[in-house]
């Protein structure tokens, strides 16, 4: 690597950043699984960690969602699950983050055994831990699995209004696409949106734009995660621009699931020129092997993407982010500064 090589890549590992897509379960590290699967032998998830990393190796999105639910059945307390929250703490405190919103997936803990009150009392203790250990304010996404159906939307949804964690701003749509329409959420979605939670479903992975659409027109969408097959439809580029819904774009998952050909092949750089606002997000780095830095660095190397290129999407994180005016006028404050000082150390440095 060149000197201004490696002068891009500090840059872009100290970026302040926000990240917005991020899964709890999935965030944890290939040892924590491991070390986890090593109490529970009979969930046939691989307890050494180059096992389970080859375990990791998707061939297409119906198996990743195949393993993330094998992994899942390893969590089965509220312990485990602030071991997950500070876990991921660490992990965004080495990516230099600032803020981040995660998903959980309320009902696959509650299948485990964990109690509804302990859920809710182990992702408060965690995001605790989290502000004190790192200064990381954490906030919450809950999604439901598409896979659960639209009764499944609404216990999850009961869950969060009768325990509402602190941090709770979202409730979101996960799991498969096909076969689940966006449409069939709308009652659950209208009544999230009524209880003043956001909405952040997930749309375009691995469907196709018509899905998208049916996001934002039926279930309301502020953000979109993923998002990436409205690249497909100019009209829909647009009509995301205007309204400045932002999409939460995340290239290794999209590789690594087989929902994006290879890397080189990613269409973040057609969605950004076509002015759609994108932030990136990590998904599942633990699975997929991937930190938010990485991607940020992916996207410069693989993609082309200039560092303006990137500092703008860290800035559409910013405005897309559901979390308070200070908060966000802080991250703005320090990016601005960050950048000023990469500025002149490339002056200096011609």
């Amino acid at each position: 690597m060149s000197g201004n090589g490696r002068a891009v890549a500090a840059f872009l590992a100290a970026l302040p950043k926000v990240e917005l897509h991020v899964h709890l379960l999935g965030s944890a590290s290939v040892d924590t699984v491991a070390a986890l699967a090593g109490a529970r032998p009979d969930a046939g998830v691989p307890a050494d960690p180059a096992e389970l990393r080859r375990y990791y190796r998707f061939t297409d999105f119906a198996h990743f969602i195949e393993v993330y639910t094998a992994v899942n059945r390893l969590v089965t307390s509220g312990p485990a699950l602030v071991r997950l929250v500070t876990g991921l703490g660490d992990q965004l405190a080495a990516d230099n983050v600032r803020y981040a919103e995660v998903t959980v997936t309320p009902l696959s803990h509650l299948r485990r055994g964990i109690a509804a009150a302990e859920l809710a009392e182990a992702l408060s203790a965690g995001r605790r831990l989290v502000a004190e250990c790192h200064g990381i304010q954490l906030n919450w996404i809950f999604d439901a699995s598409a896979d659960d159906g639209v009764a499944g939307a609404f216990a999850t949804l009961d869950w969060i209004l009768r325990h509402r964690p602190d941090g709770t701003v979202g409730f979101g749509l996960g799991g498969p696409e096909r076969g689940a329409p966006r449409r069939l959420f709308r009652g659950a979605f209208e009544k999230a949106r009524a209880s003043g939670l956001h909405a952040v479903p997930h749309a375009g992975e691995t469907s196709d734009a018509g899905e998208i659409w049916s996001a934002a027109r039926d279930l309301g969408a502020e953000r979109i995660g993923h998002g990436i097959r409205a690249v497909t439809d100019r009209g829909l580029l647009a009509y995301l621009a205007e309204r400045n819904i932002t999409l939460e774009v995340c290239p290794s998952s999209n590789v690594r699931t087989g929902a994006v050909r290879a890397f080189d092949q990613h269409p973040l750089p057609a969605l950004l020129a076509a002015g759609v606002p994108v932030t990136l997000g990590s998904d599942d780095p633990g699975m997929f092997g991937t930190t938010l830095n990485r991607e940020f660095q992916l996207c410069h190397d693989r993609l082309g993407l200039s560092v303006a290129a990137l500092v703008d999407t860290v800035a559409a994180g910013i405005d897309a982010a559901f979390c308070p005016a200070s908060v966000a006028r802080e991250i703005r404050r320090d990016l601005a500064d960050a950048v000023l000082r990469f500025d002149r150390q490339q002056r200096i440095g011609r």
